[in-house]
């Protein structure tokens, strides 16, 4: 290796390899089509190192017929379409579920679930008319993929049987269902990739 060539690698690690070990500190996410950066002192050497995020790789599809196909990329728009508000939804009844859980006032309870059913249907209401048929179903499995619970399950488990009853009786109407499992091994499984790979930026 040349002296020019020595002195600009010197140079390279001399100005890079600093800024990247403080932006290594204390973040840990890889972002889509990123990378994060970070070096190791080996002795006197020093080892650039990169960890790139997740890439998935699944068989190609082969689709049967034009119909499959449609399918397939309807099932990806309406997953980018809902997947953002089943995290939305599952993140504030997460914390709903901590903020009641240490409360022992049955009545203070209700009252702290009737706000945040109040404030969840002015923030989402307006959205969710927007949404089709498919992407009410597909988001009720989201948030059960999301909470590992289904819609059902949660809103009795805040607003008692009866109630939950009632939301289920709503939903059926348009051909939907709060009882709706994600199964990810069987009838949810083109579904389940679509997920992934939307999720690893790769859709």
């Amino acid at each position: 290796m040349n002296k020019l060539k020595l002195y600009l690698l010197f140079l390279w690690v001399t100005i890079l390899v600093p800024k990247v070990i403080a932006q290594s500190k204390g973040n840990e996410f890889v972002p889509h089509g990123g990378a994060r950066l970070m070096a190791q002192v080996d002795g006197n050497d020093t080892v650039l190192l990169a960890f790139l995020h997740d890439i998935w790789v699944f068989p190609r599809n082969n689709f049967k017929n034009k119909r499959q196909e449609q399918y397939f990329w309807r099932t990806v728009r309406d997953v980018k379409r809902t997947l953002p508000y089943a995290r939305l939804i599952a993140s504030e009844l997460r914390q709903l579920n901590i903020k009641i859980s240490n409360i022992k006032s049955e009545q203070e309870k209700k009252k702290i679930v009737k706000e945040f059913e109040k404030s969840a249907f002015s923030k989402y209401e307006n959205d969710m008319k927007k949404m089709t048929i498919n992407q009410g179903r597909i988001l009720i499995k989201l948030v059960d993929r999301e909470t590992e619970k289904t819609t059902y399950d949660l809103i009795k488990s805040y607003k008692g049987g009866f109630t939950a009853f009632f939301w289920q009786g709503i939903a059926t109407i348009f051909g939907s269902s709060l009882k709706s499992e994600f199964d990810a091994n069987n009838k949810d499984k083109v579904l389940d990739r679509v997920i992934v790979l939307v999720e690893a930026g790769q859709l």
